[in-house]
Parts: structure tokens; C-alpha cells; sequence
């Protein structure tokens, strides 16, 4: 006779996986609209593009929001040349910036960079908050003629290379013409978002 037996064993695992990241986060980022206005009045072309920003903005945003007291701040805007294709690099400074260079205030256009005042933040208590100089444009009066212009950047710095450099970006079509009497209107747009 034979017996035959068996064994019967159930085994139950229970693990955790945590996620090491936290759920929220922010992203942020910048769009620069230029319009060329001829010295009629009326609009030869428009362009909106994405912007670098650079570590340097990035640095001086989290300083002076977090870390800042009384903070103020004046905002410039300048142009790219487009006498080459340039190119941007997050270790872009003002004082330094191998891939590109700035188009010469007051030879290519009349005074120095241009001021940017920006609205107040909007929409109110909403997702995403953007500021913007929409309101009044940064007015580019052109003294030069060709494909001169790239793309366009903010600063700190009215003058030379002591500031801050936030942000600079180019056309996306490639590098674009003017003629002397035309003005560049340029405006820049900020958002935050909690996404």
C-alpha cells in the first residue's frame, strides 16, 4: 500500500515603493514677440519664439524672490546681431557669450538697450501667472538696413556688461531683415506654472 502525501504552503509579500519624488512641481519659461513696423505704419513681418534662460537668470530669479529684501529691479531688452546664426548656451553672462553678439546700440538703432516694464503678474491667483511689457511694447527705432537683427535678449543692464543676463532667444524662421526708419516693437512674456 502507498501513501501518498502533500504539503500545502501559501506565502504572502507585501512591499512599499516610494516614490522619491514630490508630486508638484513648477516650470517656467519665457516667449519674446518682435514686430517690424515700417516707417508707413505698416507691418512688414512679426515673429514669436521661445527664449533660453539662462543659469544666470535662473540664480538671480531664486536669489532675489527668496533671498532678496526690498528688491527692485530695472529690465532691459537688447538685440541679437544677425551678421552670423547664433547660438546659446545656459553659461551664457552678459560679460560672456561666445555664440552670439549683441546688436550695437545707437549704430543700429538710436539710444541704448531699451527699457521693459512689465504689468503686474495675472491673471489673479491663477495657473499659470505670466508678466509681460504687452502694454508697451520695447519701441526698437532701426538707423540700418539688411538681415541685421537674430533674435532678442533681457537684461539688467541699460549699458556695457555689468548686469544680468535673464533670457535670449532667436527668429524662428531664421535671422530677419530691416531697413533704416523702421521700428522693432518687442515684447517678452514670463509664465510660471504649476504643473
Amino acid at each position: 500500500m502507498s501513501t501518498e502525501t502533500s504539503k500545502a504552503q501559501d506565502a504572502v509579500s507585501a512591499g512599499l515603493i516610494a516614490n522619491p519624488k514630490n508630486g508638484d512641481s513648477a516650470s517656467a519659461g519665457g516667449v519674446f514677440t518682435v514686430t517690424c513696423v515700417g516707417a508707413d505704419g505698416v507691418e512688414k513681418w512679426s515673429d514669436t519664439f521661445h527664449n533660453l534662460v539662462v543659469n544666470e537668470g535662473l540664480q538671480d530669479m531664486n536669489s532675489k524672490y527668496f533671498k532678496g529684501s526690498g528688491y527692485t529691479a530695472g529690465w532691459y531688452l537688447g538685440l541679437v546681431s544677425g551678421a552670423t546664426s547664433p547660438t546659446y548656451a545656459a553659461g551664457n553672462t552678459l560679460a560672456s557669450h561666445s555664440g552670439w553678439t549683441e546688436l550695437v546700440p545707437g549704430t543700429a538703432y538710436t539710444g541704448n538697450r531699451i527699457a521693459a516694464v512689465f504689468n503686474a503678474a495675472s491673471p489673479t491667483l491663477a495657473d499659470p501667472s505670466e508678466v509681460s511689457n504687452s502694454v508697451a511694447p520695447s519701441a526698437f527705432p532701426m538707423l540700418v538696413n539688411g538681415t541685421v537683427v537674430a533674435g532678442a535678449f533681457l537684461t539688467t543692464a541699460a549699458t556695457g556688461t555689468s548686469g544680468v543676463l535673464f533670457s535670449v532667444g532667436s527668429f524662428t524662421g531664421g535671422n530677419k531683415s530691416v531697413d533704416s526708419g523702421d521700428t522693432l516693437n518687442v515684447t517678452y512674456t514670463f509664465s510660471l506654472d504649476a504643473a
